[in-house]
């Protein structure tokens, strides 16, 4: 008798702590990533590198300005990626983070980019679009990425500000729609970070919502 009350004291705790988790989130929107957990040299969890882990350990670290997490990107050679991500892109289409330029090379190319990958091909190669901040690049332009590239949407041209958080709002499942011309994926296959070379730029948190 007293197993079962004592589990049933448990269930409804469970149930409360479940409920609370839920009316904290809000409706409709969801994080990506807050970069609240990383490894003991500072590399986010759940990332991989696109390339030598090892560099991109050294180029890719989780900071705090204040408080707040962020992402540290310094001089990368490659992007990181992260998969399996519980986001529903056709429910939550609108992508939003922040980002914060410090150094940018005199004709550095890209300055950084954000890869929403929604789908794969046949080969299950990811199919992208890439939120670029160029250099010289307008602002506007859009270009198709071919067979195994991602295709380009340049979000910001140009390399100011300098040291101010601005943040980017995309409605990713449009683009995708009206970029490659089908539905994405019912699950998005994940996001990518890239700093360019020699670029020092910080990447806040990354969420997602419904229009």
């Amino acid at each position: 008798m007293m197993r079962f009350v004592l589990a049933a004291l448990v269930g409804v705790l469970c149930l409360h702590v479940s409920w609370a988790g839920l009316e904290a989130q809000p409706a409709g929107q969801a994080v990506l990533e807050d970069f609240t957990a990383k490894d003991a040299d500072g590399f986010p969890k759940e990332w991989k590198a696109q390339h030598g882990e090892g560099k991109a350990r050294q180029s890719y670290v989780v900071q705090l300005d204040g408080t707040q997490p962020f992402l540290a990107v310094r001089k990368a050679d490659q992007r990181i990626y992260k998969r399996n991500i519980s986001w529903a892109p056709k429910a939550m289409p609108v992508l939003t983070w922040r980002w914060r330029l410090k150094v940018a090379p005199a004709g550095a190319e890209p300055i950084a980019a954000v890869f929403v990958s929604l789908d794969t091909d046949l080969m299950v190669i990811p199919v992208s679009n890439k939120y670029v901040w160029s250099s010289t690049k307008a602002k506007g332009t859009t270009t198709e990425g071919g067979m195994f590239g991602a295709s380009e949407i340049i979000l910001r041209s140009g390399p100011q500000p300098i040291g101010e958080w601005i943040e980017e709002r995309v409605n990713v499942y449009e683009d995708f729609k009206r970029i490659h011309q089908h539905e994405p994926a019912g699950k998005a296959w994940g996001i990518s970070l890239q700093g360019g070379p020699g670029v020092e730029v910080d990447f806040g948190s990354l969420t997602v919502s419904s229009p």
